[in-house]
């Protein structure tokens, strides 16, 4: 049977199987019952393309998806449009960084690993944390990854999180707890607050967002004290970005603080790839997931040297003892965020905080001047906001897409009451034409 896209010759695969015993390649699959194998055939495939017409057919494909290029985009929720400095992507394609896997081997890896622990301190300042790992699959995974760690510091199965954390972290926590027979409580919001923390009773942590999924900003200090009073520890899944102008969770007195490094140098993309943040107190070292690089010296000098002090590799062979499931990361993408924070430094990354906050108070005098349109909550918050219309978000969301403005993301579908809500993103990067055009657009649509 002719493969195309294998290099191997029937001489080649004859010698193989006879090497192995095997009389045919069908042998090698006979454990697949045969109502779950495809006839050769049975697919129904186009013709194959030559190279050129085939690219051409790709590219057609390609052009029927919303692009930034064509589209102005107000969707955040978790993943934002932010400017990326050229010399970010000038560094990750590097080929010592492109193709690298994990640095097992320090004599050979000491620049990828320096890379790393860099890394690991800028985000620890970042956060006002004392220790980070080097980094996790996403945020929502970090996030989840820190209940089940706390469960384990507390020796408690309960973890109580608020109803404005982000409603995919909360699935994916709810995932996480449940193949470990953890208790997930949910702690309601007012105003698009968390204020209440009663559910929290016998928990092992309480995790909050800052700022929330409705873009506002929590009060971490109520939170520190809600979590002092059930003997729960604080987990909070923060915005790197804000932290650079808010104070971060750490001066709280936060026990470990995660979050989604995206929008510090990582593209959109079709939602991925993305990178975990992970921080915690030292005293927690001993159970933090993922990896650590250390910085010591060389055993005749004073020469500094980079290794991986902890590591969760064993964890393999651990199964249900393993303290986490997580053995490598996308490294690629945390070297991205340390090439973005090193290019923008303090000041540079405060400004891109700042400049934010200022576009999204524009916007909102713009969009809530629109008869009909209003602020759904009042209060202190970043780069995010919720705007209620006179009618259904969705069909607004799509009628603006037509006009190449991706809107924001409609917020029926993930709270009861909620259906006329758009929960708007604007960043830095928008401009204020591009602002202006969304709320003439706006207006348009609602037939003012």
């Amino acid at each position: 049977m002719a493969r195309p896209y294998i290099p191997h010759t029937e001489a080649d695969e004859r010698e193989m199987l006879a090497v192995i015993g095997a009389d045919s390649i069908d042998d090698l699959l006979r454990e697949i019952p045969a109502n779950l194998k495809l006839a050769p055939g049975s697919l129904n495939l186009p013709t194959a393309l030559d190279e050129p017409r085939l690219m051409k057919h790709l590219a057609e494909i390609a052009a029927k998806n919303v692009n930034l290029s064509d589209t102005v985009c107000f969707l955040g929720a978790g993943i934002y449009e932010r400017y990326i400095p050229a010399t970010v992507s000038a560094v990750i394609s590097r080929g010592e960084f492109l193709t690298a896997y994990t640095p097992y081997q320090p004599e050979v890896s000491q620049g990828y690993l320096q890379t790393i622990y860099e890394f690991q301190t800028m985000i620890a300042e970042l956060y006002g944390m004392e220790i980070a790992n080097a980094s996790m699959y996403d945020g929502a995974t970090a996030l989840a990854e820190a209940a089940i760690m706390a469960t384990g510091i507390k020796g408690r199965q309960k973890v109580a999180v608020s109803d404005v954390v982000h409603p995919h972290y909360r699935q994916v926590i709810d995932t996480y707890c449940w193949s470990m027979g953890i208790e997930v409580v949910t702690l309601p919001s007012q105003d698009g607050l968390t204020t209440n923390f009663e559910a929290a009773d016998g928990a092992a942590c309480i995790l909050v967002q800052y700022p929330n999924f409705f873009g506002l900003i929590e009060d971490l200090s109520a939170v520190r004290t809600a979590a002092d009073a059930h003997g729960a520890l604080m987990i909070v899944s923060a915005d790197p970005i804000a932290c650079a102008l808010l104070t971060p969770p750490g001066h709280f007195g936060a026990d470990i603080v995660t979050g989604e490094g995206q929008p510090m140098g990582v593209p959109m993309g079709l939602g991925g790839p993305l990178v975990g943040l992970f921080t915690c107190k030292s005293e927690f070292v001993r159970q933090i997931p993922g990896r650590i690089v250390g910085r010591t010296k060389e055993a005749h000098g004073d020469k500094p040297g980079y290794v991986m002090t902890l590591r969760t590799r064993e964890q393999d062979i651990r199964r249900e003892k393993a303290t986490s499931n997580i053995c490598t990361n996308e490294a690629l993408m945390a070297l991205a965020c340390t090439v973005y924070m090193t290019a923008l430094g303090k000041n540079g990354l405060r400004q891109v905080a700042e400049s934010s906050v200022r576009n999204t108070q524009y916007a909102i005098d713009q969009l809530t001047a629109i008869p009909g349109v209003k602020l759904r909550f009042v209060g202190k918050r970043f780069d995010e906001f919720v705007l209620t219309v006179p009618s259904e978000a969705s069909g607004v969301r799509d009628q603006l897409l037509g006009r190449n403005i991706l809107a924001g993301l409609p917020l029926g579908p993930y709270y009861s009451g909620m259906e006329n809500d758009l929960l708007i993103a604007v960043t830095e990067v928008r401009t204020k034409a591009e602002i202006d055009g969304f709320a003439e657009a706006l207006r348009s649509t609602l037939g003012q």
